[in-house]
């Protein structure tokens, strides 16, 4: 069945088309029922609205904060507009004008704590490590696989993830491989050659996932863990 799909969906509309018809969730493969789709669609429409009504907000807070505001001020206004950046990767349609205006607002703040940090070493390797893990965190979310597994309420649940991941884009699967650890990728790695080997048997193409699996292998192997040694 053909259902409509846009072109630019967010985190709910992604995850269904990603399940669509795919024999890596369910074999045989199952249908996602147009109601199912429907309603997706409006429930990430809902929160594009929310994102905007919240952006408007952390702006004029951002605006009103005075000059000589408590460093926890400072903070928690940081940690708001970092979750707002994030959030909008989970969206339908494009939000870039909206992405520029936080990380400027972001590096405002990051620039008023440098100054709080005046020749401190200790505050001025805290704040380079976390300039440095935000531009990798970041770089990752610009990937909507990871969008969606890094959302509070992703609705990727751990029985899902295997599939997703052999479903996903070059790009994505490199990109989520650096989520997890050297465990949890052997872990990974064995649950998705048994889901492959379930389906040998069946007449489809799986060059692709497997193609994903030697991806997920390598970044397994990365971590030169005994049980990943042939």
């Amino acid at each position: 069945m053909e259902l409509p799909f846009t072109h630019k969906p967010g985190r709910r509309e992604r995850h269904l088309r990603r399940r669509h018809e795919n024999p890596l969730f369910a074999w045989p493969p199952r249908e996602v029922p147009p109601e199912d789709l429907l309603a997706a669609q409006k429930a990430d429409h809902d929160d594009m609205r929310v994102f905007g009504d919240r952006l408007h907000a952390l702006i004029q807070r951002a605006v009103d904060l005075p000059p000589d505001a408590g460093s926890d001020a400072v903070l928690s206004l940081k940690e708001a507009l970092e979750a707002q950046y994030e959030q909008s990767y989970a969206l339908p349609e494009e939000h870039g004008e909206a992405r520029t205006a936080l990380k400027r607002l972001i590096e405002l703040i990051m620039k008023t704590l440098w100054h709080h940090a005046g020749a401190d070493p200790v505050a001025h390797q805290e704040l380079s490590d976390e300039e440095a893990a935000r531009a990798i965190h970041f770089r990752l979310i610009e990937q909507p696989l990871v969008a969606d597994l890094l959302h509070p309420d992703s609705g990727i649940g751990p029985d899902e993830l295997v599939p997703t991941l052999l479903s996903a884009s070059e790009a994505e699967v490199k990109a989520a491989c650096e989520l997890f650890d050297g465990r949890e990728l052997a872990a990974l790695l064995e649950r998705s050659e048994r889901r492959l080997a379930a389906l040998d048997e069946q007449d489809i193409d799986l060059s692709q996932a497997r193609n994903r699996l030697a991806l997920i292998r390598l970044r397994a192997e990365q971590y030169d863990l005994a049980p990943l040694r042939h």
